[in-house]
């Protein structure tokens, strides 16, 4: 008779999800020996092997794609039934599973998350990073509660609603050539050395499939954590960077940087939140769609 308890289905969730054990097992609080314990009790329980491993990592089998699925639905279930019964104890306890795009993550979600947490000290909120495309995907499987992403991709049968509104610009020295320009289309921005994120981050790896499409490499001679400093290379012209508008005007206030407006449609980002069905979701988890919304 195969045995699952919840503390396996959340790590099994985890390890596949993150594509490691060892970041599986992090994710999960436990330690990588105990999680690996579990995996193969998992897997001899079932009579099936539930992963492969690969030289990317760690994927699931066909086996591991059915658990998946029924880990996932069973561990909202008790998510859910935390949060209703949660009301009863005058708390809620619970985590919230977000995947967001670069743009949303360092630009309007630490603020809302930081009202949200205050009113809610029982709710946890874990927070990946991927680019919109992705995004859809992983919500759709189930991956995370909600997404934020760019309104320009195709969702298909996600719930969806607005968010904020926000556009790629070019950050460039003030005595830049590029400075003096009304606005400048990505394509020719490409000759120059870039100034930006690192190579794993979302807008990274969006901007070099939009490099590619053209032909073109992405000349990113410095890879940061975060767009402030990005802002804070371009001041002392080490070479150029692409950054939210929002975040380009706050630095210019304090740096020698101009800011010009790419002519590319996808520079302009409605963002939208996305999830599967905001009903079926725990009351806590719907609790902070309307304050994202809000």
């Amino acid at each position: 008779m195969m045995r699952f308890d919840l503390v396996d289905l959340g790590l099994f969730r985890h390890v596949v999800e993150a594509g490691s054990i060892t970041h599986g097992a992090a994710r999960a609080n436990l330690a990588l020996a105990a999680a690996s314990t579990r995996i193969r009790g998992l897997e001899t329980s079932l009579g099936a092997a539930l992963l492969t491993r690969g030289r990317l990592g760690i994927s699931p089998t066909p086996a591991g794609r059915a658990l998946l699925a029924h880990a996932r639905d069973l561990l909202a279930s008790v998510e859910r039934m935390q949060g209703e019964l949660s009301a009863f104890s005058g708390g809620t306890v619970g985590q919230i599973r977000v995947l967001s795009n670069t743009n949303a993550l360092t630009e309007y979600l630490p603020e809302a998350l930081a009202a949200y947490l205050a009113e809610h000290p029982g709710v946890s909120v874990e927070i990946d990073e991927h680019t919109s495309d992705e995004i859809v995907g992983l919500v759709a499987e189930g991956a995370g509660d909600i997404g934020i992403l760019s309104g320009a991709v195709d969702t298909g049968t996600l719930q969806t609603f607005p968010f904020r509104k926000d556009r790629f610009v070019l950050v460039a020295a003030g005595d830049h050539p590029l400075a003096q320009r009304d606005s400048v289309p990505f394509a020719e921005i490409l000759v120059h050395d870039l100034v930006g994120l690192d190579r794993a981050s979302a807008i990274t790896r969006f901007l070099a499939d939009k490099a590619a499409r053209i032909g073109r490499p992405m000349r990113l001679r410095v890879q940061l954590r975060g767009f402030d400093a990005v802002c804070r290379l371009v001041d002392a012209k080490v070479g150029l960077g692409i950054v939210p508008e929002s975040m380009a005007r706050r630095a210019a206030r304090g740096l020698d940087i101009a800011v010009v407006p790419l002519t590319d449609p996808w520079a302009s980002r409605d963002l939208t939140l996305c999830l599967r069905d905001l009903p079926t979701l725990p009351a806590f988890v719907q609790d902070f769609v309307r304050h994202l919304r809000a």
